[in-house]
């Protein structure tokens, strides 16, 4: 578990989980200076480098997460949070886990998430992650959505699969009236499958599919312009609802 959370005057983060001497490319930072400074005060490496101790929010701790499977992006899942409107009373139904990224922040969240994957291996991953966020109401079930869901009444199924299509029939059974599927997909090809089968359904609405491109830029005093590199493509969302039984 990250204890500590120190930034440079630049924006540079660094982490300790331990408490113990800190040693970084700006120099180090003695465990009983660590320990004694409180959380806002700065602190001076043995090269002089200033750097703030703060106490770390989730967002510090979910960027040290273990991964295997690639996770979903921090621009995409803000919009999956805002289209639909989950809160602390939701029941969220997450597949396929893969290191847990969407899973984990989704449970920071929400009263209860359950999430599936067919792979031990991804699993593993899953449950460190769980334990590293200390995240207690993430359930991890091994198990495919296209055969069945075991949960019923839930508010968002979110699916990062490579055949969503194979599993609305399932998602469609266990969702709330007026909740949301949500599929995340690479490819076209699998959102025009997905959509087709979603239409196959009359109790399901298709809403919309949407892509987020993010752009980043440099400010320095009146010198501004846009990062050379930005964050472009990296999956489309497929947002549909249960508008009836």
């Amino acid at each position: 578990m990250v204890k500590y959370v120190f930034y440079t005057e630049k924006g540079k983060r660094f982490y300790s989980k331990d408490g113990k001497d800190m040693h970084t490319q700006y120099g180090y930072l003695t465990s009983e200076d660590i320990k004694k400074a409180k959380f806002g005060q700065t602190l001076e490496t043995n090269t002089g480098k200033k750097m703030s101790k703060i106490k770390p929010s989730f967002m510090d701790v979910y960027t040290r997460i273990k991964r295997g499977a690639q996770i979903i992006p921090l621009k995409d899942i803000g919009v999956i949070l805002t289209e639909t409107g989950i809160n602390n009373k939701s029941k969220i139904v997450d597949a396929g886990a893969g290191s847990g990224g969407l899973a984990c922040f989704l449970a920071n969240i929400a009263k209860q998430v359950t999430t599936y994957d067919i792979r031990e291996d991804f699993i593993k991953i899953v449950e460190k992650n769980k334990k590293l966020l200390n995240l207690k109401n993430l359930r991890i079930k091994k198990g495919s959505v296209y055969e069945k869901i075991d949960e019923k009444n839930i508010d968002l199924i979110t699916l990062d699969l490579p055949e969503p299509w194979k599993a609305v029939e399932n998602a469609s059974k266990s969702l709330e009236v007026g909740g949301y599927i949500m599929s995340y997909s690479p490819c076209i090809p699998q959102v025009m499958d997905f959509v087709e089968e979603v239409n196959k359904h009359n109790e399901l609405l298709f809403i919309k599919t949407i892509e987020i491109i993010e752009r980043k830029w440099d400010i320095n005093k009146r010198k501004v312009r846009p990062k050379t590199q930005t964050i472009g493509h990296s999956g489309f969302m497929t947002f549909v609802r249960k508008i009836k039984n």
